[in-house]
């Protein structure tokens, strides 16, 4: 038959799609940051005025954010609603969850550790990142030796994530802060991300990008995966704090963070017009490229299972692997220490927490960096496995536009 015979594919009535389908991934997004502004200034924090908010509201949140995500999912795999639908679906339980959980985090008092609390002596951390490192570019070398010799971007990735772990106790400490071996780490791994990424799943990843529909479900998820990184880590926040200006303050400081030290600009308005609460944000070119990457490969992964899910196809193991890297990677990000400590002293007290709190939050600790480096290598990895699982002949369909 034809392409002009074709006859078009069966789709349900207009009405049963149309208003979910006309939800815009940003315009949920937005909806949410106002729902987050609305927090009374008497509720932050632990303290609950009348009619405020507590840490409760934000579990309750992220647990019907976390039923809706599961549903669509279910109804999607039963055949109850279109996968387009399904989509719409699946990134209002994400924001819904996200919001959930800035809410908790923002709404939680925090608490206080000591040194003594730590899980090991911080002389461990430099033979541990120095061992960690080293052994990462052992085994990117070996690895990509046997298994991709005509692929050595691969190998170069993995050593210079390995640099990235070893780093801060390869230099004197007064010197690592500005060295320009940091800067060139930082700078130089999305470069090679990204060369690797158009090297090798390029041209998939502007097929699936002309679906309209995957393109949209990928950027919303980015999104709010990257204003929910800066607003767990305090980075961004509308809540608010003991000592916070009085006046509108803007301010360049200079800040470690990921490596070595950036220009940071702090903003700080005591009161948002109409909305009247605080805001605070601190932006710096270490944290955009930090969290870019981070939000960057997560919304790729979720346009490519947006792709397949539009070509009606199961996407199998491609499809497992990519989702487990997004909710994996949200939970054990460095980024993510702060949420996951508060989590452990609701689930089982202080004693527990502070260990997850020192191994997460603690700029010298190597984990924090084995962390982030293992995100990032968990979500290109996936990227990749996914596209190459895309272009086997028995899945060819999952590359052609939908529309």
């Amino acid at each position: 038959m034809s392409p002009e015979e074709r006859p078009p594919r069966e789709e349900p009535p207009r009405g049963q799609t149309s208003r979910i389908g006309s939800i815009r991934p940003l315009s949920v997004l937005l909806a949410a940051i106002v729902t987050l502004t609305q927090v009374p200034v008497a509720s932050a924090h632990g303290t609950t005025g009348s009619g405020g908010l507590s840490q409760g509201h934000g579990i309750i949140l992220a647990l019907v954010g976390a039923v809706i995500l599961g549903g669509f999912i279910l109804l999607k795999r039963t055949d109850r609603i279109t996968p387009t639908t399904a989509l719409y679906g699946v990134f209002v339980g994400i924001a819904i969850t996200a919001l959930g959980a800035v809410l908790f985090e923002g709404l939680s008092p925090d608490p206080t550790y000591t040194a003594s609390l730590m899980p090991f002596p911080r002389a461990w951390y430099q033979p541990l990142a120095l061992l960690s490192g080293l052994g990462i570019m052992v085994a990117s070398f070996v690895v990509g030796w046997l298994r991709w010799p005509s692929r050595p971007r691969y190998t170069f990735l993995g050593i210079l994530m390995g640099l990235w772990i070893s780093y801060p106790y390869l230099l004197p400490e007064l010197a690592r802060d500005t060295h320009p071996l940091g800067y060139a780490i930082v700078l130089g791994t999305p470069i090679l991300i990204g060369y690797v990424i158009w090297k090798d799943a390029g041209g998939v990843i502007r097929a699936v990008m002309r679906d309209p529909v995957a393109r949209r479900f990928g950027i919303g998820v980015g999104v709010v995966l990257a204003l929910f990184f800066v607003t767990v880590t305090g980075y961004l926040s509308f809540f608010p704090e003991e000592g916070f200006p009085q006046k509108v303050t803007v301010v360049v400081l200079p800040a470690i963070y990921q490596l070595v030290s950036w220009p940071t600009l702090e903003i700080a308005i005591p009161h948002l017009p109409f909305v009247h609460i605080p805001f605070f944000l601190a932006l710096s070119p270490g944290q955009v490229i930090v969290v870019g990457m981070l939000s960057a490969l997560i919304g790729l992964n979720a346009a490519l299972i947006a792709r397949h899910w539009r070509v009606e196809e199961r996407a199998g193991m491609t499809e497992g692997t990519a989702g487990s890297a997004a909710i994996v990677g949200t939970c054990t990000c460095g980024c993510c220490g702060p949420l996951v400590a508060k989590i452990a002293v609701l689930a089982a007290g202080p004693s527990i927490a502070a260990p997850l709190y020192w191994v997460f939050v603690d700029s010298a600790s190597p984990l924090s960096a084995v962390f982030i480096v293992g995100s990032l290598l968990l979500f290109t990895g996936s990227l990749l496995y996914s596209v190459q699982t895309a272009r086997q002949p028995d899945q060819s369909a999952a590359i052609i536009p939908a529309d």
